[in-house]
């Protein structure tokens, strides 16, 4: 077992997607989407998953939006679009991450915590009742 998969157990899945090769940058040096999408501080296998999880259009939606962010690498910036629909193709099938609503809304990638001021005066008073029990047990 190499390295790579015992940091990344699932890495074999997305091998294709991952070292499929994306351009040359400024310097000639070949860029895969895994270094591409290392460019952008993402991490790529994590990446590869939830792209994967996206439906297809989804996903080369989020891939092109990536790729346009990247300056350094002219082949990107031609034809960006039809480049992540091939590569997006090269992602394994998973079955859709279903995303409640209120996560849909939510304008970050976790959900908003929202808590009644009910359940925090609740959680208060329980809170204050333990301290004066072992207050006085102690």
């Amino acid at each position: 077992m190499s390295t790579s998969d015992v940091l990344h157990t699932d890495g074999s899945d997305y091998d294709a997607f991952l070292f499929a090769e994306v351009g040359e940058d400024r310097t000639g040096a070949a860029v895969t989407v895994l270094s591409a999408l290392a460019r952008l501080d993402l991490e790529p296998w994590n990446e590869a998953r939830a792209l994967a999880r996206l439906d297809r259009e989804d996903a080369q939606v989020r891939l092109t939006t990536h790729f346009e962010a990247i300056s350094d690498i002219p082949a990107l910036a031609l034809a960006s679009e039809g480049r992540a629909a091939k590569l997006v193709s090269l992602l394994p099938e998973r079955a859709p991450l279903r995303v409640s609503k209120s996560l849909e809304a939510a304008t970050g990638t976790f959900p908003k915590l929202t808590i009644s001021w009910t359940t925090m005066a609740l959680v208060g008073v329980v809170v204050l009742t333990w301290i004066v029990f072992f207050a006085r047990t102690g």
